[in-house]
């Protein structure tokens, strides 16, 4: 099995969590009910769904927490940046702080892909900047060691 196959199940559950944590920023509507939503509706086929169920409730409970701590790394309130950016941030910022098995730079770059994917045009650049600053401070270990590629 190849590493990019071995890695596209979570890739897709952050895609459909992007989906359910827009969905609840948008509507208000319980992460839980979103959740059995995603589960009974959509194509979940390929999707890590522990993984997505994951992002789903670790953001929504911890969106205070998660948009303060951006907020040291960015140049304006998190209200005024755009609404798909912000969840690609959220997202980021879930996986640097809870999900220490993941590499940084596996973070930001599905952060960069979804923000370029789904976000508005140029807001990739702003989430790389973002999400990079971030993962210094809060992996600092981590960051310094040089890129293998």
């Amino acid at each position: 099995m190849t590493d990019a196959y071995r890695f596209e199940p979570r890739k897709r559950a952050r895609r459909r969590a992007l989906q359910a944590i827009y969905q609840w920023q948008l509507t208000g509507q319980d992460p839980g009910q979103i959740l059995r939503q995603f589960r009974d509706v959509q194509d979940m086929k390929g999707v890590d769904e522990a993984y997505f169920e994951s992002l789903l409730r670790g953001v929504s409970e911890r969106k205070d927490s998660l948009d303060e701590a951006l907020s040291e790394f960015t140049d304006r309130p998190l209200e005024q940046v755009d609404m798909m950016e912000r969840v690609v941030l959220r997202i980021g910022a879930y996986e640097l702080l809870h999900c220490p098995e993941l590499p940084y730079r596996v973070v930001l770059d599905q952060c960069v892909d979804l923000a370029h994917r789904f976000g508005s045009e140029g807001g990739h650049a702003f989430v790389n900047a973002v999400l990079d600053r971030a993962a210094r401070s809060w992996r600092p270990d981590e960051s310094s060691v040089p890129d293998p590629s």
